[in-house]
């Protein structure tokens, strides 16, 4: 390729870039064929659209009918709608969700159904995470569920938990990730799942376990502020809460160990063993509603939802709203979609290999399959490849949710063989595509086959691609912008997955 026209070296090397946030630090394929679009740097690539940078955030990916929905409702009043999932239909992943019946099923119903240790529950569980990203109507809670099983991590698969997992997403997760904290954590420590997985069901007054009472402090709650003085007394009074025969919580008196405590401003005389769970649940409230708590719950909804580096204006802003509210999450998560730090924080987060994926088969418009779940079973197993299939990281502290985690020369050409085989529909077949992807995503044929590029970056991406970037992705067709596309033109057909695919590895689309 001639210097006029750049090659399509250049859109990778800025898609590759975008997943380190910025084209000039990040990884490029080729310096010097990289240098047009470090010039304005990535986060330059997304107008400043306050709705379409909304759905971009508090969705696992825009379509045409979220982004008309938020355009009619207004930022407000799409929050409003979004904020309570309740009164919004979800048909088609409800009907979806029924073939997988153990992915919210309680121990019991597990136990029942399956032989002990089985992964089935964990393999139905994951793969109900992936279809409600993808084709749940309820997109902001779905988002805010993914904080939350981040946040107050237990890994799926792991051990011990093969009965518990499930039940633990429902009753845990899903019940209270619009509601408040306090009320959360003090569920989480009282599921056999955080309470297998972290150790304290084998926690005594004569051995006290640290491993639940460490975390709870270091990663649920208030951060890196305590002594370990503080992490001995805080496992002290957790001790009793542990799970019975049957697989269920349980408080057991004669294993919790009594006598005073004073953890982190907290202090409680713990006289008697029958009093250890109410005093266990004081301590629990106390962290929750922890100024240092507040400021980390805070901290983990900006690096989510607006920038790598959490804004410290913004964090004191939530944390004030946090304790304001008594822990209440719906507050919060308003406030936070209404600020200043996040209306000017467009192109400032870039998509993780769980969004890349969701976000393609939903610009697709692909539906899941009409019986079974193969097609479900391939998207799963195609994110484990990438290394970050829902639930599946191992250590206590959940997935990393900055750019510089996940950037790296494989796993960018590992988006950009799924962008291909989800345009294609090579891989997976199951999934049910328009009959007509060209018309799908371009009802009016352009007369040009730049205005192809610019129809579908704007169908696919929601902007307008630079011009010379709408040149490079159409090397991959061997064709110019100015190129005549005719109803006559039959090679279009064999073209478009690539045109399509190429779209998809830009980092526009990379971008949130």
């Amino acid at each position: 390729m001639t210097g006029s026209q750049p090659s399509r070296r250049t859109l990778l090397a800025g898609g590759a870039a975008a997943l380190a946030a910025t084209v000039a630090g990040g990884l490029v394929v080729d310096a010097a064929a990289a240098a047009p679009a470090a010039a304005a740097g990535p986060a330059g690539l997304l107008p400043a659209d306050p709705v379409a940078h909304l759905v971009r955030r508090a969705t696992f990916g825009p379509t045409p009918a979220s982004l008309a929905e938020a355009a009619k409702l207004g930022v407000s009043g799409w929050l409003d709608r979004q904020l309570n999932p309740a009164t919004i239909t979800d048909a088609t992943c409800d009907a979806l969700l029924t073939r997988l019946p153990l992915a919210g099923a309680d121990v019991a119903a597990v136990r029942a159904a399956l032989p002990k240790h089985s992964y089935e529950a964990f393999n139905q569980l994951g793969r109900a995470t992936v279809a409600r990203a993808v084709w749940s109507n309820r997109q902001l809670f779905e988002m805010t569920v993914h904080v939350w099983n981040n946040h107050l991590h237990v890994a799926a698969p792991s051990n011990g938990v093969w009965d518990s997992r499930a039940d633990y997403d429902r009753q845990v997760i899903r019940k209270h990730a619009f509601g408040r904290y306090a009320d959360m954590l003090k569920a989480a420590a009282r599921h056999p799942a955080m309470l297998t997985y972290l150790d304290n069901r084998s926690s005594t007054r004569s051995h006290p376990n640290e491993n639940y009472a460490r975390e709870l402090m270091e990663l649920h709650t208030v951060g890196m502020i305590y002594s370990e003085a503080d992490v001995q007394a805080a496992a002290r009074l957790l001790t009793g809460l542990t799970v019975n025969a049957t697989g269920t919580y349980a408080y057991q008196s004669t294993r919790h160990a009594t006598g005073p405590v004073a953890v982190l401003g907290f202090s409680h005389a713990n006289a008697t063993a029958e009093g250890g769970e109410a005093a266990a649940l004081a301590f629990l409230d106390h962290l929750a509603r922890h100024r240092a708590t507040a400021e980390r719950i805070a901290t983990r909804l900006c690096v989510r939802f607006v920038a790598d580096e959490a804004p410290a204006t913004l964090v004191a802003t939530l944390a004030d709203v946090y304790q304001q509210h008594d822990t209440a999450i719906t507050p919060v998560l308003r406030a936070l979609f209404t600020s200043a730090e996040f209306a000017a924080s467009a192109g400032r987060k870039v998509r993780t290999p769980f969004e890349d994926l969701t976000a393609t088969v939903r610009a697709l418009g692909l539906a899941p399959e009409t019986s079974g779940v193969k097609g479900l079973d391939a998207l799963y197993h195609m994110l484990v490849n990438a290394g970050n299939a829902p639930l599946r990281w191992a250590p206590p502290n959940g997935y990393p949710d900055v750019a510089a985690a996940w950037a790296s020369p494989s796993a960018f050409l590992m988006r950009c063989n799924n962008h291909l085989n989800l345009a294609t529909g090579w891989y997976p077949r199951q999934l049910v595509r328009p009959a007509n992807m060209l018309t799908a995503l371009v009802p009016v044929r352009p007369a040009t086959y730049g205005g192809l590029v610019d129809a579908l970056s704007r169908r696919l991406l929601g902007v307008t691609m630079r011009p010379e970037h709408v040149a490079a992705v159409l090397t991959v067709a061997g064709k110019r912008p100015g190129s005549a596309l005719t109803s006559t033109d039959t090679s279009v057909t064999g073209s478009l997955p690539y045109l399509v695919a190429l779209v998809l590895d830009s980092p526009y689309f990379q971008l949130r």
